[in-house]
């Protein structure tokens, strides 16, 4: 019995788009490389933005147009942050790669470094020889999320281009077609919420509405927000409420403690929920910048590993201290 690879893959990759025309976005960008590829100029490209913006997605594509299946093997190096890209495969692997000419009249081959900001500095220097001295034989697209981390002598030897976060308006369609062709019930609420969960990242859209799918089969908000671990919008509110209402710490503690503790919840994502929410609350200026520093100070503790539970303390008594120096009761 023969089984169907594409059945296993994961959405994201089974529906990663191999030509350049399928890419949701960045049509000025695609437009631009189109033309280095007409012309037969490609340039160096160092590609940068938030993850699952197309970056990669992008360059692959470009790839499969410039060689047939039967070259891309021995025409394209890619090396991710899994691959070791210290000094030593820098000057061994790379250099081999890039120096060596092939049989093939197809052009300059292409060396894709993703997530190119995890690389040493060491090795970031070494790879600054060989762009110069293998531009006839090889282009390189160095890939990254925070182009601070790429030192200025390779931003320099590239053409730089920025991936923006992709409007909700770019993924709806993609989304909408990947969902007929998966046979996927999903609501209009539980669509929003993938939406709104993801911030513009495509990769993070299609891998939450597999794992809702194939966890709950019914694609609704409660259950994108339930297979995420994030707080629901009834669970917000309440933690809200009993932040601004409930005068007794401890009994305010404990409510919101069991709550955490009953749905999993991380105080991580729930300082960015609330925070969301009392920007929207009339609160004098000055309480609300008190509040901000505050929750701002719990956040930066919580990533250097400080106690949920003391945290959540502290940020009761935040509250409970803006509570003193206003009346709730007044906030409309």
């Amino acid at each position: 019995m023969t089984v169907d690879g594409s059945q296993n893959l994961p959405w994201v990759e089974k529906y990663r788009p191999s030509k350049l025309e399928d890419l949701v976005s960045h049509d000025d960008i695609v437009k631009t490389i189109n033309q280095f590829m007409k012309e037969n100029q490609l340039p160096h490209l160092l590609f940068y933005g938030p993850p699952g913006t197309g970056k990669t997605s992008t360059i692959l594509a470009c790839a499969k147009q410039m060689y047939t299946p039967q070259q891309f093997n021995s025409m394209v190096l890619e090396l991710n942050a899994s691959d070791d890209r210290g000094i030593g495969i820098v000057r061994g692997q790379i250099l081999s790669f890039a120096s060596t000419r092939t049989i093939f009249k197809a052009g300059p081959k292409l060396i894709i470094l993703d997530e190119a900001d995890a690389m040493t500095n060491d090795a970031q220097n070494a790879l600054r020889r060989i762009i110069e001295k293998y531009t006839e034989n090889v282009r390189f697209c160095i890939i990254c999320n925070y182009l601070g981390k790429i030192i200025p002598a390779l931003q320099s030897r590239c053409t730089r281009f920025r991936f923006a976060p992709l409007q909700q308006s770019q993924i709806v369609p993609r989304l909408q077609e990947i969902v007929q062709k998966e046979n996927v019930k999903m609501s209009e609420d539980g669509m929003k919420a993938l939406l709104t969960l993801s911030g513009g990242d495509m990769r993070k859209v299609l891998n939450t509405l597999q794992s809702t799918w194939l966890a709950y089969r019914d694609v609704t908000e409660d259950h994108v927000y339930a297979c995420v671990g994030h707080p629901l919008r009834a669970d917000v509110n309440y933690i809200m409420n009993c932040l601004l209402n409930e005068n007794d710490f401890a009994a305010c503690f404990k409510q919101i403690q069991d709550l955490k503790i009953a749905k999993g919840l991380a105080l991580g994502d729930i300082l960015t929920e609330v925070h969301s929410i009392i920007q929207r609350v009339k609160f004098p200026p000055e309480v609300l910048i008190s509040l901000l520093i505050k929750m701002a100070d719990s956040e930066a503790r919580l990533a250097t590993g400080c106690s949920e539970r003391i945290e959540l303390a502290a940020l009761i008594a935040a509250f409970q201290q803006c509570k003193d120096q206003i009346d709730v009761n007044t906030l409309t």
